[in-house]
């Protein structure tokens, strides 16, 4: 909304110094700013609202130490991260930009299906929360409804021939240069390969001419799979104080720089990578939402003081998932949220193994002591700080490395 106001006062007032707004980066220090000092001055006040309405955390008995100290804290802190994100989103992006609309969307849709099984778990006093059908139901709907827009929408484009453009090229009437045009594509981006442009539509090109008209029903079940998968890895994730908040800010500010790189015609084209029109947008998102989730480990941090519960992971694997298929970098989910892979790896290995040798052996066997792996290693009597620590550093590791693909292909 601010934007808007300045760009008026800019273009129609000219009133020196407003200008400053069409920045992307003045705008995301600015979200940056506003989102830790919202998380971190109101989030003690949104904890002591929980509190008051006895929003408690219940503790199964699954023999971890200091697990049963646990009982009571207040859950549900996916609202500060929510709220903390939402307000400097609507206060300095644009709010037409396709991409800003799917991330609110996006925010919104995950945070209120959160919400629900929090809400049914702690009022209902149903430990098993919504039914997990219908939690997938709700993932599949936002897969459709942003593959829908992803690839339907005019306003999602990207620049064919960029390095072209008059930006990049300074061209004379005799030079004979194919124009940058922006067009639509399902293409994307394999890391560690130098010609590493992807397009889903070319799964369908044995099918003949016009295979391009139906790439949607590759591109779209496409993006339903990586909404669902991301959003249950983060859920797994939060398990233990401070894990999912950090690692989850890892990963977005990783992502951070890909949006920023991507949006701008000049690094793109220095870097070789695709140019993607208004991405650079959604900079201003992610730096809103780095600054709730740091802001949400003032007080999740050992020994939390708040739980994010449903409302916060759901809605955290969601809108990474989402960032991630907008910037075109889904196939480095796996590398740049590998900490959400092993966690999800080790229940379903988990579960598989057990059914295999109970089957087989006619009792149940396991591969770890306890999955979740964050669990595994509670067992084996590492301190839950400990062990949130190092999966940090090796989700800053696997961000760094993340980055580095930029150049090595």
């Amino acid at each position: 909304m601010l934007y808007y106001l300045f760009e008026y006062l800019d273009k129609t007032l000219n009133i020196p110094g407003t200008g400053v707004f069409q920045y992307i980066t003045f705008r995301s220090g600015l979200a940056f700013m506003l989102s830790l000092l919202l998380s971190t001055i109101y989030g003690k006040r949104i904890i002591n609202f929980l509190r008051n309405q006895q929003v408690g955390e219940t503790v199964r008995e699954l023999g971890l130490a200091g697990q049963n100290e646990k009982a009571g804290t207040p859950t549900m802190g996916g609202l500060i991260i929510i709220f903390a994100t939402l307000l400097p989103v609507i206060l300095f992006a644009k709010l037409h930009n396709i991409y800003i609309v799917l991330l609110i969307v996006t925010t919104l849709w995950m945070g209120t299906i959160g919400f629900i099984d929090d809400y049914i778990k702690i009022f209902k006093k149903d430990k098993q929360g919504l039914k997990g059908i219908f939690k997938v139901f709700g993932q599949v709907g936002l897969g459709v409804i942003v593959g829908s827009v992803l690839y339907f929408s005019p306003a999602v484009t990207v620049l064919k021939n960029a390095a072209n453009s008059p930006v990049i090229k300074q061209t004379t009437i005799s030079s004979i240069v194919q124009a940058p045009v922006e067009v639509k594509s399902t293409a994307t981006t394999i890391p560690f390969f130098k010609n590493n442009a992807f397009d889903y539509a070319e799964i369908l090109a044995w099918t003949g001419e016009g295979y391009q008209n139906w790439a949607w029903l590759i591109f779209i079940p496409v993006v339903i799979f990586i909404i669902t998968a991301v959003s249950n890895g983060a859920n797994l994730t939060d398990g233990i104080d401070g894990l999912a908040a950090g690692t989850s800010a890892v990963s977005v500010l990783a992502l951070g720089i890909f949006t920023f790189l991507s949006g701008n015609i000049i690094f793109s084209n220095y870097l070789n990578i695709m140019y993607i029109p208004n991405s650079g947008e959604m900079t201003v998102f992610i730096s809103a939402f780095v600054g709730a989730l740091i802001g949400f480990l003032w007080y999740n941090s050992y020994p939390a003081s708040v739980f994010m519960g449903d409302t916060g992971s759901l809605t955290i694997g969601g809108i990474i998932a989402v960032l991630a298929i907008a910037v075109r970098k889904e196939m480095l989910i796996p590398l740049l949220c590998g900490i959400f892979l092993a966690e999800n790896l080790s229940v379903v290995l988990q579960v598989a193994y057990f059914k295999y040798t109970k089957k087989r052996f006619g009792e149940g066997r396991r591969i770890f002591l306890m999955s979740p792996l964050h669990h595994h290693y509670q067992k084996k009597g590492y301190h839950e700080s400990k062990i949130v620590t190092r999966f940090w550093i090796v989700a800053i590791m696997l961000a760094i490395l993340s980055i580095v693909t930029l150049k090595l292909r």
